[in-house]
């Protein structure tokens, strides 16, 4: 399955608004950040001088975080637990914005890794609905590293489609072609864009 339009989320964490603005002018409109703290430290002026520009939380959310994640990104990659849905649910009143949602997946069902177990994921999507009163557009997950991504992005397609939901938050640099082929809506890309973190 391949989706007929995918959505490249350039990843711009540990850069600076010096190293982002090239990308703009060259016409990328969404970013992806993985903290809160740091896209708030440089995003609101980029926003501002580049209308827009769309972004995408894609690491972790700390539940205390929530109303500025709110206020600040378009769309938030990782709902994993009722604490982060209550808390957007919240923070989208307070605020009055309401970002595109997706459920994180820990797909490999990895102990120290972020995201709902596959299992929970149906129970976690019709609490965030029925409870909290939040659109879900998908699903997002990062594959454990040692094992062959693919395998991932089948199964993550196929609970989306269980779960009729159509969006796929899957790939990175190393695998985003991979992630398209088994239907990725959005992929993200940092290090083949903006070249190696120091």
């Amino acid at each position: 399955m391949q989706c007929a339009s995918v959505t490249l989320i350039a990843v711009t964490k540990t850069f600076d608004a010096a190293a982002i603005s090239p990308i703009i002018d060259a016409g990328q409109r969404a970013f992806g950040e993985n903290r809160v703290q740091e896209a708030k430290a440089k995003w609101p002026a980029l926003k501002q001088r580049y209308p827009g520009t769309v972004l995408h939380l894609i690491g972790p959310l700390q539940s205390n975080k929530a109303k500025e994640a709110v206020a600040l990104f378009d769309a938030i990659h990782t709902i994993d637990r009722p604490r982060i849905a209550a808390a957007i649910a919240a923070a989208m009143l307070k605020v009055e914005r309401r970002p595109e949602l997706f459920i994180e997946v820990n797909t490999g069902e990895e102990p120290q890794k972020a995201g709902v177990l596959p299992s929970k994921t149906g129970e976690l999507l019709a609490l965030c609905r029925d409870e909290f009163k939040l659109d879900i557009a998908g699903l997002m997950c990062i594959p454990p590293v040692e094992e062959a991504a693919g395998i991932h992005f089948a199964f993550l397609a196929k609970l989306a489609g269980e779960l009729g939901l159509a969006g796929l938050s899957m790939g990175m640099s190393a695998d985003f072609e991979t992630a398209i082929q088994f239907g990725a809506t959005h992929v993200r890309v940092g290090s083949d864009i903006f070249g190696p973190r120091a």
